[in-house]
């Protein structure tokens, strides 16, 4: 991202604006390319999900609004934009009013720590992993804070649920990232990418050795997204879709939009730590192998590394989808007796695994 940096910084030179300036208010444009590649990516998500759940339930899905349904989302978002945002009377006008943006927040900043090719990250931290995982779950919070702002019990106990679940599936996510930074030696998530780039391209990503943990960490992201069937905080059948119930509009709108953000989000994050990020299952890019190291190859190598990294990605949401279609929601004991009496030593069983592999292998994979 040097170049963009310092491309913004030569743009406001000619206009004779200080340098300081241009260091306070960078990061603003990251933050509305995520905005903006983030709404797309929502409406394309809710329409594949929609067409997928009616192929597997042998509907139809969306097909009236235009070819195929393919504005059927575009249609539900300005329906959403249009109503009315009520707020209940004794609620806490302030909270209940911020909820929902402190949920949309930190997925837009755990975005932005994405390496999503080797030139492009917009913030790259030595520890960019751990400062993933705390932002993937901050918007617990902001669910519990809506809930209880709203003055409604049922809004409550779906943000308690939430918190609960939560808490109960974060410890096993943390002992696998553990066993992926002792493979990778480094916390930082494009030295975890290139730690899995070999010759031996799919053969070398960190899903085989660490298959059991690859199991734990893709089991845990579907009860942190509140996915079936662990959608249990918005159970509509018995919390009146939970901890967003009172709310309405444009408000509701973006509960939806960080949802299906933090889906892309974990997906990305997940294919980063076991699937080689946007490194080529090839073990070589397409692009310079064909067209060698020229200018035009050099830059589809930047493309078709997105390119894989979101085809992964890709996969993983199918599959999250396909699971929804599949299995039945279960219930809360159940729910967190999974977590604390199976996940969770068996992520531990993991990391000592990991730890021994890597010992027998000289500190080297």
């Amino acid at each position: 991202m040097n170049w963009l940096y310092y491309w913004y910084i030569e743009f406001l030179s000619k206009y004779n604006i200080p340098q300081i300036v241009g260091d306070i208010t960078f990061y603003v444009i990251p933050f509305c390319i995520i905005v903006a590649v983030l709404l797309i990516v929502v409406l394309i998500l809710v329409l594949v999900e929609r067409k997928l759940l009616g192929f597997f339930t042998q509907r139809k899905g969306p097909n009236r609004v235009g070819w195929w349904g393919l504005l059927q989302t575009l249609a539900d978002a300005i329906k959403l934009l249009t109503k009315e945002n009520i707020t209940p009377k004794k609620a806490d006008r302030f909270l209940f009013n911020l909820a929902p943006y402190l949920t949309f927040i930190p997925v837009v900043l755990a975005l932005g720590i994405i390496p999503y090719c080797s030139e492009f990250t917009f913030v790259n931290t030595s520890t960019n992993a751990i400062l993933y995982i705390i932002l993937a779950a901050f918007p617990v919070l902001s669910i519990f804070l809506a809930g209880w702002a709203s003055n409604n019990k049922y809004s409550l106990l779906g943000g308690m649920r939430n918190i609960a679940q939560v808490l109960s599936y974060e410890l096993p996510i943390s002992f696998v990232l553990l066993s992926i930074v002792v493979l990778a030696s480094s916390m930082n998530l494009t030295g975890i990418t290139l730690a899995q780039s070999t010759l031996l391209g799919g053969f070398g990503w960190f899903c085989i050795p660490c298959a059991l943990g690859f199991v734990i960490m893709f089991i845990c992201i579907l009860a942190e997204l509140n996915r079936c069937p662990f959608d249990l905080p918005e159970a509509e059948s018995e919390l009146i879709c939970g901890y967003n119930t009172e709310y309405s509009g444009m408000r509701f709108a973006v509960f939806y939009l960080s949802e299906y953000s933090m889906l892309f989000a974990n997906a990305i994050f997940l294919s980063i730590l076991f699937l080689g990020g946007y490194l080529s299952p090839f073990g070589k890019y397409l692009s310079t192998y064909f067209l060698g190291d020229t200018v035009v190859g050099n830059i589809l190598l930047y493309f078709e590394q997105v390119f894989w990294l979101f085809f992964k990605s890709g996969i993983i949401i199918f599959v999250i989808m396909w699971i929804r279609a599949t299995f039945p929601r279960i219930a809360p004991y159940d729910l967190l007796k999974f977590s604390w009496k199976f996940l969770l030593p068996l992520s531990i069983i993991n990391l000592f695994g990991i730890v021994i592999f890597k010992y027998i292998m000289g500190g080297a994979i």
